[in-house]
Order: structure tokens, then sequence, then C-alpha cells
């Protein structure tokens, strides 16, 4: 089988299907070509720079310099989930926590069941996933759960009137925000292989591998995402409630 090389020539022909978005950008009116282009250019220099870094990692093949590289996408992943909280009284250290717990609990499971073992070129790309879709569930979660907090203030105050605990009186909120959080992952379950093949399986297809292996390795994916976001989104949505009530366990204004 003929292997699949990407030219550099190759890579300047794709770059007209950037050109669409932007002539529809400037058709339209959108203001979008300058964030168009600058994430282009983003893009390509920090996917050269982790190239050539992943390419020395996986050379020196260590457990503790491959466990600390997990930290590092983790810190990340957290310190961005955190930027798109719109409270005010944020903490990175919740993100932060609830991106840990989540990430580990899941590599856990497949470092035990064998389904990879502790070497970089398999830890570092399954971390990466996990907890980029992490990272996005969470930012929804904490979106909503704000949305729900400005939308149902007199609904939470009039509990709290009548003795209800800040968990208690937030408990509709918190099932609204870890709803939102989980149904992009759940949705995308649902259409796998159908709808979309998703990156690793069509990774691993281009690299010549049998379909039905490659699907393999796509429902373990699929399963070990569904768990990510889910316990991600349960931590990260009952630790943010907190911040929307002072020590007085009264709900602040925002």
């Amino acid at each position: 089988m003929k292997s699949l090389a990407v030219s550099n020539w190759s890579l300047l022909l794709a770059f007209s299907l950037v050109l669409i978005s932007v002539g529809i950008s400037c058709k339209e009116k959108l203001g979008l070509t300058k964030d168009v282009l600058y994430s282009v250019v983003r893009a390509i220099i920090q996917l050269v720079i982790v190239g050539y870094a992943l390419k020395y990692i996986f050379h020196v093949d260590n457990a503790i310099f491959t466990i600390a590289i997990t930290i590092l996408i983790i810190f990340n992943a957290s310190w961005n989930a955190n930027k798109r909280d719109p409270n005010p009284d944020r903490k990175f250290m919740q993100s932060f926590i609830a991106l840990l717990v989540g990430t580990y609990v899941t590599l856990g499971v497949l470092l035990l069941s064998k389904t990879i073992q502790l070497k970089p070129m398999q830890i570092i790309p399954i971390t990466g996933m996990i907890a980029g879709n992490e990272m996005v569930a969470i930012g929804l979660c904490y979106k909503s759960i704000h949305d729900s907090f400005q939308d149902q203030r007199q609904q939470v105050l009039e509990k709290l009137a009548l003795g209800a605990t800040p968990k208690l009186a937030s408990m509709t909120i918190l099932r609204r925000g870890i709803k939102t959080a989980m149904q992009p992952t759940i949705d995308s379950a649902k259409t796998v292989g159908l709808v979309n093949l998703p990156g690793m399986m069509s990774g691993l297809i281009f690299a010549g591998v049998d379909p039905v292996y490659a699907i393999k390795y796509q429902i373990m994916v699929t399963f070990m995402l569904l768990s990510a976001t889910g316990l991600g989104a349960v931590i990260a949505g009952y630790l943010a409630y907190k911040n929307y009530f002072n020590d007085r366990a009264q709900l602040k204004r925002y």
C-alpha cells in the first residue's frame, strides 16, 4: 500500500480552503478575517513546535517525564476552561482538580485494562484527547451554571428563604449545567461511524490499519470520552456552584 504523504505544495494548496472562510467573512462583513488568519498562523506555529517536541519526548521514553507532560496538558486545559467561566469569583484550582481527576481516572482504567501502556506515544495523545474534550465540557458547564443563576436568581433566593442549603437550592441549576456539558459528547457517540469518522479512526485507516481494528480503538475512545466528560463536568459543577454564595450561604449579586 502506498504511504500517505503530505508535501509542502499540498499544504499550500490546502491553504486555499482557508481563503474560502476569509472570503465568506469579507463578503458577509462578519469581521472574522483577522481571527481566522491569526488562528491559522498560531495553529501552524504550535503544531510545528509540538511536532518537534514530541519527536524528542518519544525518543526519551521516560515514565516520569511522560507524567510531567500529562500534567502540563491538564494545566493548560484547566487554564482555558477556567477562562470560559463568566463568574468573576471563579477559581483555577477547581478546574484543575476536575480535569486532573477526570483525566487520571480514565487513564488509570485504560492502563489497568492494558488497553494502553505507559509509553509517551500512547499516553500523551490519549491525554490530549481526554483533556481537550473535558475542557470544552467544563467550559459549557460553567456557562450554563452562570446563565442559570442569572435567570433563576429569584427561585434560588426563595429556596434559601425556605431553609434550603445552597447545594439544594442550586440542584436544578447543577443538573442543567452537567447535562449541557455532556450533551455534545453524547450526541457525538450517537452519530459516530454514521455521520462522522473521528480523527483517531481515520488516522489509523489512513495508516493502512484494518478498519475493524481501527473501530475497536474508536469504541475505546468513545467510552473514555463519555467517562471523562461526565466526571469532569460533575466535579467542576459541584465545585463551581459554591462560588455563587458567600460564607453566610447568601447568594451573591453580579
